[in-house]
């Protein structure tokens, strides 16, 4: 079994976060209001967002947003590593970075 690195796999979920996030930005701005509220329908299986959407979002809050989810996905990813590596024997650990 290979031992994962847990800074690396918690920067790459934290960027896989932010990066969805920036793609739901994208969608907003360039779909306009009743655009999205049917992809995020249909994404959402059901659930109605026309209630609960906001497009008057500012940059800032924004750029908080990038950054909180970075952060969320980066602690997740973290996590995962931790207790996959957790969970390995000691006689079976091999560093994927030794290769």
């Amino acid at each position: 079994m290979y031992k994962l690195n847990v800074k690396k796999l918690g920067f790459a979920l934290g960027l896989t976060g932010a990066i969805i996030y920036l793609g739901c930005m994208l969608v907003m701005v360039t779909a306009g209001k009743e655009g999205a509220i049917i992809f995020f329908n249909s994404l959402l299986h059901g659930l109605d967002v026309t209630t609960i959407i906001r497009m008057n979002v500012s940059l800032p809050e924004a750029l908080l947003g990038i950054l909180q989810t970075f952060i969320l996905g980066f602690i997740v990813g973290a996590f995962i590593a931790a207790f996959y590596n957790a969970q390995i024997k000691t006689h079976d650990i091999k560093s994927a970075e030794s290769f």
